[in-house]
């Protein structure tokens, strides 16, 4: 079994689970399919509001794209779930990608 249908069997099982969720998102990302990339990084933040990591790399996945606006929304997007969660670090990278978008 390759790592996409390990982790979309995973979430058969348990749809909810983000590690699994971001983790396939990450798998498409390598392989070039951003869009199938881009809707797993917005299911993680649907189902998982707080899992800061797949906010930073989808707003990385939508610069990829050329998808600017998108980016920034989802990086303030993103900035408001370090904000709840107290992910200083997180913040400090997402608001450097912001500010270079400007």
């Amino acid at each position: 079994l390759d790592k996409i249908a390990m982790l979309s069997e995973i979430l058969k099982q348990n749809p909810g689970d983000a590690f699994a969720r971001y983790g396939l998102a990450m798998a498409y990302s390598a392989e070039g399919r951003s869009e199938d990339a881009l809707r797993e990084f917005a299911a993680t933040t649907e189902r998982n509001p707080d899992y800061v990591p797949a906010y930073q790399m989808g707003a990385q996945e939508l610069l990829k794209a050329g998808r600017v606006d998108e980016a920034k929304a989802r990086l303030a997007a993103g900035l408001e779930a370090c904000a709840r969660t107290g992910n200083a670090h997180a913040a400090s990278e997402m608001q450097a990608m912001a500010d270079e978008l400007g």
